[in-house]
């Protein structure tokens, strides 16, 4: 089992940069397939991006394909994700998760998620 925290959101204007931090806990974080998600008010979860587990492969939803990065530190026990020129509908809370099971690729079936960091953008 693998415990989640996110940090690094806050209130931003369009067209800045922000990296997001997702801080797990256990001595197994190098084996769980990592995942950005993110929610924007009255809109279902989405996928942003995922990070195999020693970082080779990475996957990004077209929304933010180009304009974000993500990465990983396993000795840190940590998971980042750079997103730059923000736009407002970048706008939601985002969320990291972790799984261990690849059956049904990246972008679903996670186990494990954390709380939420709010990333808000102005225009």
């Amino acid at each position: 089992q693998v415990q989640l925290v996110e940090s690094g959101g806050g209130s931003v204007q369009a067209g800045v940069s922000l990296r997001l931090s997702c801080a797990a806990s256990g001595r197994t974080f190098s084996s769980y397939i990592m995942g950005w998600f993110r929610q924007a008010p009255g809109k279902e979860r989405e996928f942003v991006a995922a990070i195999s587990p020693a970082g080779w492969t990475k996957n990004y939803a077209d929304a933010v394909k180009g304009r974000s990065t993500i990465s990983r530190d396993n000795a840190k026990n940590t998971m980042y994700l750079q997103m730059n020129t923000l736009k407002p509908e970048d706008a939601a809370t985002y969320y990291c998760a972790a799984k261990t099971d690849d059956t049904y690729g990246y972008t679903a079936r996670y186990d494990y998620w954390g709380q939420g960091t709010q990333v808000t953008v102005s225009s």
